[in-house]
């Protein structure tokens, strides 16, 4: 009977509510439908049409399996707020009274106008989105997690859900002031507030530790800085921790580790901790999967082997590097990873470890998915065995290490489904193994700056290798020039080989490359016109024999961003194409280049950084240099140019800050540890980097990476440049190095050079310049070369303080007429007359000259006339031949 009633009680349920979800709810999706987007053609959720009764079906759209009512939505990376005003109107949504689950992630919103008042709703995300505020939503009794994070969120006053239990406000700019309504939820379970990059209340975390049912906590990348709150210690409940990027000093605490004995995830990386840490310390976190210790600012010394201990977890991720480990034990290998076999990922680059390449690492833990044990110490050869089978490795890193010998000539069937293979900066020898064609899913291989011979390994087209550097080894032959048609390779290093030959048409093949570096090889002829027809974005073919011109083709290369051509045989003339509107780097040093600056170069309004050093270009320099507005680096030395210095070059690095591309070499592997917010770090291996040769205190230098996002300077030197140094030079304010010594530059240094607040290297010496230097140039604290040596300057010597107290006699030798330390006191001088200052700063004193010359000719004509009144022979000698050659003196003497 009781089976009847129920079949009875379904079977009604389903004639009033219709076979799928109730027809209100149907209704009310197409409304959304219609004031989400407004295409007429229904491009937008196709399944969702008046045609199709069961909304259960449709697309992003979740039913109860019970009520078959709504119970999640999910709305994200819809970018809503672009068709509309921005405003989401909540009452859209109040049918849906089962809804347990709203995602609105990305949708540029500005604001929720009404009450949602579903009290089903548990989780709501409205994170990635314009929100000023956590919106005035009305009652939500269900709300269990709320996620507002990657917005703009400020204000936290309508936070009053007080049963909520996860927290996510990551990357929201939040103020300290605004935690506070926080710190009164005490059901949260979890909370993240990382990525807010302000936020450093003390009292703030010390009132974190009053939330006693905390589980998660991530305070990651912010400014919070001290010792890590002693309350921390107390926080029992906490099983995942990251404290990672911020300014955390002092020792690491073990009772960190002693007191939270329910920890499963720990981050402790980039912060300055000092001191040193006993990694014994973990020996009662049994539940431990995920350890991170990366990137601190100071090298803490690590100590795994002492105490004896043995550890009672089994990790899954392991990342600790930069660190001064087991110096007792000259640098050993961790042996406590000998006993752990569930390692997914393991970080130990930059340790100094010494020993063997640990392979029982990858034998005990046959499913890790990344190993980097780049930059120690560790030697000996590549062996591996045979039956290894590493089927779940994706990265493997051992570069800059002391690796000898070859590579393994099966290793392409030991690592079948790597992506990223680095070995770079060892001793390695040999061929390149054929078995990589076997790695299929091979992204990234670098094998540069070793040893390896052969030619160029054509096993390895083919593959899906996207990016290959075999740069600085000693690899021969024709380049490319058998290779079939293929997808591969859009970044391709082959520079400091000894490759030959013209540049091979089989370049053709690789249709996607976007970078090549063929740079210090043997390569001959031209740029072949074929080159146009290729989508490069960075040409590197420096250090080569190739000569000019460039084809007419080139030009095609509308997207080309760098270009390096220099020491080759470009010149004496060469076409610059008037459309590079993309290109940022153009380096021509040493090309045999004449005449002046070409004029094209100035429609290219991406520039930043223009290197013609060491040609023979003549003229002035132009004005409209001034005019390229990304300019931060410009580079004329060793040239014969001519005239003043144009005053439109202060408007150089004035522009936009600019970055230099790099290419990263993996793809992130993250491991999640079963908790809502946390992953270990993402794990990346960056690729070359775009270097930059600019002489900065006084020798050539290098430089790559990050530090060029803040590079500017100018370096005129060794030209035949005349006239006064413009005083607007010194609104260069960015500027890290200005050089313009060895020209024919007359007049003061300007006193608005004090303006030059970044400069490092400042150098004037070998010109003409005269009077005092500035003695405000003492407040340029950041100068570390200062030469005004071989000039016509006088007066005292500004005040030996900051950095002028580092400056020895050298900086200012050749003037005479200067004093003070580190030369001769000025005592000597206080009766002597400097230097008259004339108004166009000449150097040579001319007046003295004058009279000093006048003087000796009246001196030794006198000494002739005496010589011959007394000497008759001699004068009658004389005056025969004058007058056999002039007779008309014989007629003016008698």
């Amino acid at each position: 009977m009781m089976k009847l009633i129920n079949w009875f009680t379904t079977f009604a349920f389903l004639v009033t509510r219709g076979i799928g979800c109730p027809l209100e709810e149907r209704d009310a999706l197409l409304t959304i439908k219609a004031a989400f987007f407004s295409d007429p053609d229904g491009a937008t959720f196709p399944s969702w049409s008046e045609q199709s009764l069961n909304c259960c079906d449709w697309e992003r759209v979740g039913c109860d399996n019970s009520t078959l009512q709504v119970d999640s939505l999910d709305f994200h990376w819809l970018y809503i707020g672009r068709g509309t005003d921005k405003i989401l109107n909540a009452s859209l949504f109040l049918p849906f009274q089962g809804l347990k689950m709203l995602d609105l992630n990305q949708n540029d919103l500005s604001d929720i106008n009404g009450r949602l008042s579903l009290k089903s709703l548990r989780t709501l995300n409205l994170g990635r989105n314009q929100l000023k505020k956590i919106p005035s939503l009305g009652d939500l009794p269900s709300l269990r997690a709320l996620d507002m994070s990657n917005g703009i969120t400020k204000e936290l006053s309508n936070l009053k859900w007080t049963g909520l239990e996860t927290l996510n406000l990551e990357n929201c700019l939040l103020l300290d002031r605004a935690l506070m309504p926080i710190l009164r939820m005490k059901s949260l379970k979890s909370l993240s507030l990382a990525l807010n990059k302000e936020l450093s209340s003390q009292n703030f975390l010390t009132g974190l530790c009053e939330l006693g049912s905390l589980e998660e906590l991530n305070i990651a990348q912010n400014k919070f800085d001290g010792e890590i709150p002693q309350c921390f210690f107390n926080m029992t409940s906490i099983r995942a921790l990251d404290v990672g990027s911020n300014l955390f000093r002092g020792n690491i605490p073990p009772s960190l580790f002693s007191n939270l004995k329910s920890l499963e995830y720990i981050n402790l990386s980039n912060n300055m901790f000092d001191g040193e840490f006993l990694l014994s310390s973990l020996a009662n976190n049994s539940r431990l999967e995920v350890f991170g210790l990366v990137g601190n600012h100071f090298p803490l010394k690590i100590e795994t082997e002492k105490p004896t201990w043995s550890p009672p977890f089994q990790l899954k991720v392991f990342q600790l590097s930069g660190c001064i480990l087991n110096e007792e034990s000259g640098g050993a290998i961790p042996s406590f990873l000998l006993n752990q076999n569930e390692l997914l990922s393991v970080r130990l680059d930059g340790n100094g470890m010494r020993g063997s390449l640990p392979i029982w690492l990858l034998e005990n833990n046959t499913n890790l998915e990344s190993l980097d044990i780049s930059g120690n110490n560790i030697s000996g050869s590549f062996d591996l065995p045979v039956s290894l089978n590493m089927t779940h490795m994706r990265v493997f890193s051992a570069s800059n290490n002391l690796i000898k010998g070859s590579l393994p000539l099966h290793i392409g069937c030991v690592f079948s489904n790597l992506s990223v293979f680095h070995m770079a900066g060892n001793q390695l020898v040999g061929i390149i193994p054929s078995s990589f064609r076997d790695m299929m899913e091979l992204h990234v291989l670098d094998l540069s700056n070793n040893e390896l011979s052969g030619e160029f390994p054509e096993s390895l087209v083919g593959i899906s290798l996207w990016m290959l550097k075999l740069s600085n080894n000693n690899l021969r032959g024709e380049l490319l020039s058998k290779v079939k048609i293929s997808r591969s390779f859009g970044y391709l290093y082959l520079g400091g080989n000894q490759f030959e030959g013209v540049i091979s048409p089989g370049l053709l093949s690789f249709p996607n490359l976007v970078y090549l570096d063929a740079s210090n090889n043997f390569l001959r002829g031209t740029i072949p016109n074929w080159m146009g027809d290729l989508d490069l974005g960075y040409i590197i073919l420096s250090n080569n024999s190739i000569q000019g011109p460039l084809p007419p083709s080139f030009c095609r290369l509308s997207g080309l961003q760098y270009l390096d051509l220099s020491h080759n045989n470009m010149g004496p003339r060469m076409s610059f194409c008037s459309n590079m509107f993309m290109l940022q780097h153009l380096h021509l040093q040493n090309t045999g280049l004449v005449g002046p600056l070409p004029e094209s170069i100035s429609q290219y309004s991406s520039l930043i950084m223009l290197d013609l050093t060491n040609n023979a270009l003549s003229g002035e320099i132009p004005p409209w240099i001034g005019s390229l507005g990304n300019m931060k680096l410009l580079l004329l030395k060793g040239n014969r140019l001519e005239g003043s210095i144009p005053r439109q070059l202060c408007r150089l690095s004035e522009g936009s800050s600019f970055f230099f591309p790099y290419v990263l070499g993996a793809y992130p592997l993250n491991y999640s540890i079963g908790l809502s917010l946390f992953e270990s770090n993402d794990y990346s291996f960056s690729s070359h980097l775009m270097e930059v040769s600019f002489v900065s205190k006084k020798r050539q230098e290098s430089y790559t990476g990050s530090i060029l996002d803040f590079m500017s300077g100018m370096d005129l030197s060794c030209n035949k440049l005349t006239g006064t140094i413009p005083p607007e030079l010194g609104h260069l304010s960015k500027a890290l190095a200005l050089n313009l010594s060895h020209n024919r530059l007359i007049g003061h240094i300007p006193e608005t050079f004090t303006g030059l607040t970044s400069v490092e290297s400042l150098d004037l010496s070998h010109n003409r310049l005269d009077g005092p230097i500035p003695p405000q140039l003492v407040g340029l604290y950041r100068m570390s070369v200062f030469s005004v040596a071989h000039n016509n300057l006088s007066g005292r010597i500004p005040e030996m303080k900051n950095q002028f107290g580092t400056f020895g006699e050298s900086s200012y030798e050749g003037n005479p007429f200067l004093c003070g330390p580190p030369l001769r006191s000025c005592n000597w001088t206080e009766q002597a007359t400097p230097p008259p200052e004339h108004g166009q700063g000449s150097p040579f004193p001319w007046d003295w000259f004058g009279q000093s010359f006048a003087g000796s000719f009246v001196i030794g004509f006198l000494g002739v006339v005496v010589f011959l009144c007394i000497d008759s022979h001699y004068r009658d000698m004389i005056l025969g031949k004058v007058y056999q050659h002039a007779p008309f003196l014989r007629k003016l003497v008698e």
